[in-house]
Formats: structure tokens, C-alpha cells, sequence
């Protein structure tokens, strides 16, 4: 008999908000987060514009010591966590620490101390390479940063699927605590790749907008639309079996409760055409919670403003949801904060929660040229006020992961 999990705990680091309260305010307010990249000179670069995080000080959340020893999305995930923990009412004193876990990811780790070190290297030679440089820039350090500064000694994985790394994350920590692994989970992702190699690389692969204004630069589902806006940061949340949750008296935000992962085994980087393996995901999201593809009110898109995403997944939409894909509301998270890449997931799950908490659907900042092509309701205006019993999130990353969660309202 598979246990019941619920959301009781959320934390953020965005690009228009470092705590999930100004996050979701912004996105309310349909703020958006981009601006000139101030990280290094970007005169030989085509695209100018990223979602970067403000007035991050990682010291006023962190001991110094602890901070210096870490990188930034290693930062964001650790204070991303705090928050959610605090949210969660977690006293670590009252757990056994072995039944709280940690599924957090990052699509990229460190990209910065491998610049950094590697101009050590060619300039300086070998030996002055940082001893530090491995455990800096490896993936995998968002988990255990996050496990070693809140004693958390439960299952720790780090799962690594592109731009599918945050939703795949909370998936299968979902699993851990259904399967009675762990009750306590701390799950999403954290990414801080605005560095000279890792826009390059997109550029190069013509993923990226090369827009200088920052309110046509990412536009999901837009007939100009021309690719995403890099962004940073983190999205964690506190999963539990519901029974843990209800012992301790906990605040419950939602029910997770289905999780879909397929792969489209097509392409390295386009997810495939006629949208089957996004499709599949969502299908089995809604059956693995018992429901109806008509039980969905609101789908959080993975939207990243490219072209192939937007047809592809605005296709795996209908396949999944039939004629009721027309009925439901569809936003893309990534119109104002751009993409988070291994983060995106943990934030958008995370916008999921609070739109059934708050009954609110976001608008699709800076949607304003139809696409035929594009032709379901993605939220265009300021946002619905309506009630969300029922939303699914998706991911698709490069490899053709495709990876699907469903959360609804909790009912006890």
C-alpha cells in the first residue's frame, strides 16, 4: 500500500524574489526579471539579457565559513532549504535524522570554478589549481551541502536530467517517501549557470534570445518568440507521508499525487514532434493519481519561448488532455523568471502549490502576437482568479527527458 504525500514546506531563490512570498507577489504583479548580464563583459556576445538573481547576500542566511566554502548554486540551495525547512516546522531535534532525506539536483553544478580554475591551469600550471576544485563544482553538491548544514542523513540523490532536473527530483523523492524509504523528503533543484561558457554554449546551440528588451526577450507561446532568457536559483520544497504530517500537526499546503517520467528517444536537444513522450508523462501523472485528464485546471508548461518547445508541447498537450485541452489554463512560469534549467522544476512546482493555495492562475508575461500554432489558453492579461483543485508541471530537458507532476488541493 503506497503512503500518501504531502507539500508542507517552500522555499526560493528567484530572479524576481529571494523567499517565495516576493516571488509569488511578482509573479502576480507579472514582474519580470531580466536585465543586461552584469556577471562579465558581454560585448562579444549575441545574447545580452539573463534572469539574475538581486541582492543575494549569502552571509546574512549563512556562516560565512560555510558560504565561502561553497558555490553559488550550491548557496541558493542551502538557503532555499532553510526557508522551506522553517516553513515546514521542522525540528530536527524531534526526527530521526536517518527517515529525512534529500532529492535535490542541479542540471550543471559549477561552471564558474571550472572557468575560474581552468584559467589557473593554463596561466599557472597545475599546481595551483584549487584542492577544492572537485567538490566545488560537481553536481551533486547541492545534496549534500543541503544534507551536511541541516544534519538531514536520510537517502541523498542528486538526479541529473537537464532542464527535467528539479521536476525529476521532487518525482522521485515523491517515490521514496510512497515507498516508506523516508517520511520527511527535501526535494528540488538550484542552478547558477550565468557564466561567459555556459551562455556561449547556448548561444551557439541557438537556444538562447538574442532580444535586448527585456519585455520581448522571453515570450513562451509568442509568434516572436526566439528563444529563453538564461536564469538562476532554487526551488525546494518539504515533502512527507501525510501521516508524518498530521502526527506533528503540520501545516499542509497540497497533495502530491502523481508523477509521470518518459523519454522521447528522438534527439539531444528537440523534444520529439508530434509531442508523444511530453504527452506520455502527463498521462501517466494523471492515472498515477487516480484521475481524469477533465480533473486538470491549470497545467504550468515547461514554455521556455523556443520555437520547437512551444509547438511541441502546446501538441503534447492535446494528445494528452484530448478535447479538454482546450478548457484548461496554461501559463509559463519562464514568461518572467526565465529558465532556471535544473532549478526550473522546483520553482514552477512551487508556483503550482501556491496557485491552489491562493486560487490564483498567473498570466504569461509578454504573450501578445498570437501563434496559430499556439492555439490553447496560456493566460494572456493579469492572471485568472479561479479555483485550482487540480495542476500538473512539466519538464522537458535536453536528452528527451520529459518528466510530469500533478498536485491537488489537499482534502483529507
Amino acid at each position: 500500500m503506497s503512503r500518501r504525500v504531502v507539500v508542507t514546506g517552500l522555499g526560493a531563490i528567484t530572479p524576481i524574489g529571494n523567499n517565495v512570498e516576493e516571488f509569488w507577489s511578482s509573479l502576480k504583479e507579472k514582474k519580470v526579471g531580466f536585465g543586461p548580464i552584469t556577471y562579465f563583459d558581454t560585448a562579444d556576445y549575441k545574447a545580452k539579457l539573463a534572469a539574475q538573481v538581486k541582492d543575494f547576500d549569502p552571509k546574512k542566511h549563512m556562516d560565512p565559513k560555510a558560504a565561502k566554502r561553497m558555490e553559488q548554486f550550491c548557496q541558493f540551495a542551502v538557503i532555499a532549504t532553510k526557508e522551506a525547512l522553517e516553513d515546514a516546522g521542522i525540528d530536527m531535534e524531534k526526527e530521526d535524522p536517518f527517515r529525512v532525506g534529500v532529492s535535490v539536483g542541479s542540471g550543471i553544478g559549477s561552471l564558474q570554478s571550472i572557468e575560474r580554475e581552468y584559467k589557473k591551469l593554463l596561466e599557472k600550471g597545475p599546481g595551483r589549481v584549487n584542492p577544492l576544485l572537485v567538490p566545488l563544482m560537481i553536481s551533486n553538491m547541492a545534496a549534500g551541502n543541503v544534507s551536511i548544514q541541516f544534519g538531514l542523513k536520510g537517502k541523498c540523490i542528486n538526479v541529473v536530467t537537464a532542464c527535467a532536473t528539479g521536476t525529476h527530483s521532487i518525482g522521485e523523492a515523491f517515490r521514496s517517501i510512497q515507498y516508506g524509504e523516508a517520511d520527511v523528503m527535501v526535494a528540488g533543484g538550484a542552478e547558477a549557470s550565468i557564466t561567459p561558457i555556459g551562455v556561449a554554449g547556448f548561444t551557439a546551440l541557438t537556444a538562447l534570445s538574442t532580444s535586448e528588451d527585456p519585455l520581448r526577450a522571453s515570450i513562451p507561446f509568442d509568434a516572436e518568440r526566439n528563444g529563453f532568457v538564461m536564469g538562476e536559483g532554487a526551488g525546494i520544497v518539504v515533502l512527507e507521508s501525510l501521516e508524518h504530517a498530521q502526527e506533528r500537526g503540520a501545516k499542509i499546503y497540497a497533495e502530491l499525487a502523481g508523477y509521470g517520467a518518459t523519454c522521447d528517444a528522438y534527439h539531444i536537444t528537440s523534444p520529439a514532434e508530434d509531442g508523444s513522450g511530453a504527452a506520455k508523462a502527463m498521462e501517466v501523472a494523471i492515472a498515477d493519481a487516480g484521475l481524469k485528464p477533465e480533473d486538470v485546471d491549470y497545467i504550468n508548461a515547461h514554455g521556455t519561448s523556443t520555437h520547437h518547445n512551444d509547438l511541441f508541447e502546446t501538441k503534447a498537450i492535446k494528445l494528452a488532455l484530448g478535447d479538454h485541452a482546450k478548457k484548461v489554463k496554461i501559463n509559463s512560469t519562464k514568461s518572467m523568471i526565465g529558465h532556471l534549467l535544473g532549478a526550473a522544476g522546483g520553482v514552477e512546482f512551487i508556483t503550482c502549490v501556491k496557485s491552489i493555495e491562493d486560487g490564483f492562475v498567473h498570466a504569461t508575461a509578454g504573450l501578445s502576437v498570437d501563434d496559430p500554432e499556439c492555439d490553447l489558453d496560456y493566460v494572456k492579461g493579469d492572471g485568472v482568479a479561479m479555483d485550482v483543485n487540480c495542476a500538473i508541471s512539466n519538464s522537458l530537458g535536453f536528452g528527451g527527458h520529459n518528466a510530469t507532476l500533478l498536485v491537488k488541493k489537499f482534502r483529507g
